[in-house]
């Protein structure tokens, strides 16, 4: 069983090329903490057998993970801190929109993930994410307050 951090040998270079692009991006537009949760889901994807980022460019796959968890933490909301229009991020990332957005529903629906996931939640905002603290048992949401 590899741990979260283990990026399998296959995949390192391809880990290493999408992480790089995110952490200049998240220096240049959002903060550390987005550069932190979007590496873990890059290394998520590089574990996935068979892993799709061997395919496909690093900006594009770079974008599409910057996007998915600004989904989930709704960086495209102005209210937010940091906030980004969508727009804006696929011109930080050089790729079209549409592009980083399809990328984005791709991973998006590999790890099911949706607004308000804890999984996949920037850790300053987990406090306030309804979502963690609610607990399924025999299909019924059971909240915890």
């Amino acid at each position: 069983m590899t741990t979260p951090n283990k990026i399998p040998a296959a995949t390192q270079p391809y880990y290493d090329q999408i992480a790089t692009v995110i952490d200049a991006a998240c220096r240049e537009r959002l903060n550390a903490e987005y550069a932190e949760l979007c590496r873990r889901l890059a290394g998520a994807l590089a574990r996935k057998r068979p892993s799709p980022i061997v395919r496909g460019k690093p900006d594009v796959w770079a974008a599409g993970i910057v996007h998915a968890i600004g989904m989930v933490n709704f960086l495209f909301d102005s209210s937010q801190t940091p906030h980004v229009r969508s727009e804006e991020l696929a011109q930080l990332f050089g790729v079209a929109q549409s592009t980083m957005s399809s990328k984005s529903k791709q991973i998006r629906d590999l790890f099911d993930m949706g607004p308000f996931d804890p999984n996949w939640c920037l850790p300053s905002r987990i406090d306030d994410n309804p979502m963690a603290w609610m607990l399924s048992v025999n299909c019924f949401i059971v909240g915890w307050w």
